[in-house]
């Protein structure tokens, strides 16, 4: 079934964004990253090597990976905890810095020797022409795996999350032995568990109640190719749900919008952005929405629509991007179909 934005109840949706959002916590656990940003333009090509020649304008830093999840809920005014991996360099306090701004609860945070994780991607105009990636990407183990694992048990048994998001990247935090400790401790005390998958291995997922793969990663982990067509994506997501034990795959599609398919349904909604910007961080932007909206009760379905519907403001921005409350709210309260998007600049 193709579904159009249609919540069960747009009061309701609307209640939760403007009223109650801030009565929810969700913990945000994975690959934490600090995204830096170099502006400028090019005029010229290097005398030196046949490379263009940046003049930098300006500079930008942001939350990434697991931190831009928790800045995507913290935007939307969750209380948020982050946990993950962290070094004692120049990009951890100026991560430490964007943290304090957006209230995000950084005690989740350790180290074990490796480098805080930098992207930094330098931009000519709105084209990027280099990116260079700062990181050590083996598996967590030893003292910090057990801080992490205790940091969250903690926070689910003296229910002081309502909610928990694995955000992985693939850099060392998301192990078999971590994921399936959150999955156990989650589901002995029924809080909302979303996984945002990397890679192939999803047997350190087994029995997740809501996973978010895109297209790429849910061929990957059926190991069988498909096409993004309605069918296709449903026959494989059954495939791979059984296979794993999954609740729910919600599956984003890019410009055909996003899946979700369960024991019940398999429910196709469209996209909701007019014009495509950039797709970077759309997939935080989906699993953060997702989170805040199990958190609070919400059903899947609806809160697929409201992520959905996130997705498609955040694809009309450049770089990674934190979806607004009031942008969100807006778009609930207008209508999906309302959002013109023209390559809007941050």
């Amino acid at each position: 079934m193709r579904g159009q934005a249609v919540f069960n109840d747009t009061g309701k949706v609307i209640d939760f964004l403007e009223n109650t959002i801030s009565n929810y916590a969700v913990l945000v656990l994975g690959d934490v990253m600090l995204d830096r940003y170099y502006f400028g333009e090019v005029k010229r090509i290097s005398p030196e090597a046949p490379v263009p020649v940046t003049r930098v304008t300006h500079e930008q830093a942001t939350l990434g990976g697991a931190a831009n999840v928790a800045h995507n809920l913290a935007n939307l005014g969750c209380k948020v905890f982050l946990a993950g991996l962290v070094g004692d360099d120049e990009s951890r306090r100026h991560l430490d810095r964007l943290l304090n701004t957006s209230r995000i609860g950084q005690e989740g945070l350790v180290s074990d020797g490796r480098p805080t994780i930098t992207k930094l991607r330098v931009l000519g105009g709105h084209q990027q022409m280099l990116r260079l990636d700062f990181e050590e990407s083996h598996p967590v183990g030893g003292k910090a795996e057990s801080y992490l694992k205790n940091y969250v048990s903690r926070l689910i048994e003296s229910n002081t999350v309502q909610a928990v998001i694995i955000s992985d990247y693939a850099k060392g935090v998301c192990t078999p032995r971590v994921c399936q400790h959150v999955l156990k401790v989650c589901g002995s005390q029924g809080v909302p568990l979303v996984i945002d998958p990397k890679g192939t291995n999803w047997r350190k997922y087994a029995g997740a109640p809501y996973i978010t793969p895109n297209m790429k990663e849910l061929v990957e982990a059926a190991k069988t190719e498909a096409p993004n067509e309605d069918r296709a994506v449903k026959a494989l997501a059954d495939k791979v749900r059984k296979r794993f034990n999954i609740g729910s795959l919600i599956v984003t599609r890019s410009e055909k919008g996003l899946s979700v398919v369960n024991e019940k349904d398999a429910v196709h909604i469209s996209t909701y952005a007019q014009e495509v910007f950039d797709v970077s961080g759309a997939g935080d932007t989906v699993v953060a929405v997702l989170g805040a909206a199990l958190a609070s009760g919400m059903e899947i379905l609806d809160a697929a629509h409201l992520a959905n519907l996130a997705a498609g403001i955040v694809v009309g921005k450049l770089g990674t991007y934190a979806v607004q409350r009031t942008e969100l709210t807006t778009a609930v309260r207008s209508g999906p179909y309302s959002l013109t998007i023209k390559g809007a600049e941050r």
